[in-house]
């Protein structure tokens, strides 16, 4: 898979995480953890069928190897999966995304220090520039100090720890690392499933957590984990603010949501970021077009 090819393809992956917030919108009556225990249940259940029913048992033998890697990327995915939600419980959604947007950070850090990946200017920039323009797109609600953003850390740490164990083992055939998206889904719905009980979702909800579970989740997240061979542990991270962005346009598009001054000005900071990060590949690339 070419680099551009990839690219375009994490913006995809983007797209798809960004839907969350739209379609939560929808449900009547499942709330907290309950949306999250069936959104991680019928993640569950979407890749079984698709493994089950392309390979058979083949296709679910990956998940039962005691492979450290593969439960390690699991417990990563599961600590995703809810700390989010368990974060939003305890302060707002602001608080949450931007400490989620120390991601980038995070990454880069654990990159240098793991793989050995050298910090470009250009990188350091970017990922000073993205935080800076997500902490301004919430800068008006205020940065609240408590529980709530200390759970919410757990989030970009696992996310960072998670693209690098990607990076570094992408290519280990023994271990299918795809499988480790369904494990983690599976930690994650023992976690809240003592919390989320007594279920009060109604059929329309279940529909709609359905939906959540095999495009929000499934799908992009086993498509990232492919694409983590061709993009960088940083870039990765670095892209995948742009659920922030597409979340807003989102809220604006089908909720009616206002976008605020600082919304649109903080959304432009991040895509400048993006942009400076992904030219320093262009020399390259027009170098290896010259016969």
């Amino acid at each position: 898979m070419s680099h551009g090819r990839a690219l375009w393809l994490m913006v995809l992956v983007t797209l798809l995480w960004s839907t969350a917030g739209v379609v939560s919108r929808q449900l009547d009556s499942a709330r907290g953890f309950e949306v999250t225990f069936w959104r991680s249940a019928f993640t569950l259940l979407s890749l079984l069928a698709w493994w089950g029913l392309r390979e058979g048992r083949a296709g679910l033998a990956p998940m039962l190897k005691r492979s450290p890697l593969l439960w390690g990327s699991a417990v990563c995915w599961a600590t995703m999966f809810t700390a989010f939600m368990l974060a939003l419980t305890m302060t707002t959604v602001a608080n949450v995304l931007v400490v989620m947007s120390l991601g980038p950070l995070f990454t880069a850090l654990l990159a240098w220090l793991l793989l050995g990946q050298r910090l470009a200017p250009r990188t350091v920039l970017a990922v000073a520039l993205a935080g800076a323009g997500v902490a301004w797109m919430f800068s008006a609600q205020g940065l609240q100090l408590g529980w709530g953003p200390l759970v919410a850390l757990a989030v970009p740490l696992a996310a960072a720890s998670n693209f690098v164990l990607l990076q570094r083992h992408a290519r280990q055939s023994a271990v299918s690392l795809p499988h480790a998206v369904a494990l983690g889904a599976l930690l994650s719905c023992l976690v809240t499933l003592p919390m989320a009980w007594p279920f009060e979702a109604s059929a329309t909800d279940m529909a709609w957590l359905a939906l959540l579970g095999a495009t929000q989740l499934a799908l992009p997240c086993v498509l990232m984990v492919h694409l983590s061979r061709v993009l960088s542990a940083t870039e990765v991270s670095l892209l995948a603010l742009l659920e922030l962005i597409f979340g807003a346009a989102w809220a604006w598009w089908l909720a009616g949501e206002a976008l605020s001054s600082r919304t649109l000005s903080g959304a432009a900071l991040v895509l400048v970021a993006l942009v400076l990060n992904e030219l320093r590949r262009r020399p390259a690339a027009l170098q290896t077009s010259v016969p």
